[in-house]
């Protein structure tokens, strides 16, 4: 008896969709496979694609998942390379991924309140040079939707470990200039200690979790740039 096939549409960002084609291809499985299952799979198809599959992470329906996550006809499966961290307006504060600058004062207006002893930001901002080499311009991409969803997680996990009471994010995506704010964390808070600690967190794990991706255009050539990498309990579905 012939085992029944389901089928799924495997999405690429970044330097991944040199490996494996167009966005959105669909890749069939028997019925039942795991996404471990898909990996093989994926292996097979190409050198630079076991190359690439050892330091990526996998997500299902926007989800990071573990390798014996079992597969559903017309999942949605997202390879990630190791991230650099419909688009939404800058009003809906205070999680948003925007084409427009990010104005700081802003988005600190935006948030700020009288019970609020302490306002801390980290306002990432496009540099003219990467390791003496002279950078003309940036260009960010995202999952989208996964990466917003990334980003509300941090902020309600940042409020509930720091106790701090507002935690705004803000990236921008297409492309950036020389100058120009790439990502704003703003945090507001009774006390600076919480606010500092809180502010140092969101930024460092928003590098390592949320799927946003940037190309460096220099005066001599572009690359992808590599992103730091995953946690080890994100990386486990490629291994």
């Amino acid at each position: 008896m012939d085992v029944p096939l389901i089928r799924v549409r495997v999405l690429s960002f970044g330097p991944l969709k040199t490996v494996f084609g167009n966005s959105g291809s669909v890749r069939e499985l028997s019925e039942g496979a795991t996404v471990r299952d898909l990996v093989v799979k994926l292996r097979g198809e190409s050198l630079l694609a076991e190359q690439a599959l050892c330091s990526a992470a996998v997500a299902v329906n926007q989800e990071y998942v573990k390798a014996d996550h079992v597969l559903q006809d017309g999942d949605e499966v997202a390879v990630l390379p190791p991230v650099s961290g419909g688009t939404e307006p800058a009003a809906e504060m205070p999680i948003a991924l925007v084409l427009e600058p990010i104005v700081v004062v802003d988005v600190v207006d935006r948030i700020r309140q009288g019970v609020d002893g302490a306002m801390v930001t980290f306002d990432g901002v496009v540099r003219n040079n990467t390791r003496g080499r002279q950078t003309m311009h940036l260009d960010y991409e995202a999952y989208q939707e996964m990466a917003l969803s990334q980003m509300n997680k941090l902020r309600e996990e940042a409020i509930a470990t720091f106790g701090v009471r507002e935690v705004a994010i803000v990236h921008r995506l297409g492309r950036l200039l020389v100058g120009e704010t790439s990502v704003l964390i703003v945090v507001a808070s009774a006390h600076r200690g919480a606010a500092f600690d809180a502010c140092r967190w969101v930024i460092d794990t928003l590098k390592k979790t949320v799927p946003i991706w940037k190309k460096e255009q220099f005066v001599d050539g572009a690359l992808w740039v590599d992103g730091e990498p995953f946690p080890d309990e994100l990386r486990g579905a490629t291994r």
